[in-house]
């Protein structure tokens, strides 16, 4: 499974890291992403879910 949210979409970013001299190096920032259990279609599905969407289901509970 793909580091991607479920929900959202959200997937990894790239970009560089800068040192002091700025010297640029490749990086990525990778998604917050937590295994969930949800139920959809009336079938419970394992998926990532990045944190902001995982806050989102839990106020609309």
């Amino acid at each position: 499974m793909a580091a991607r949210c479920y929900i959202c979409g959200k997937g990894v970013q790239f970009g560089n890291k800068v040192s002091h001299a700025h010297n640029l190096t490749r990086r990525k920032w990778r998604p917050n992403l937590h295994k969930v259990t949800i139920i959809e279609n009336g079938k419970k599905k394992r998926v990532k879910v990045c944190t902001k969407c995982l806050r989102k289901i839990e106020k609309a509970l």
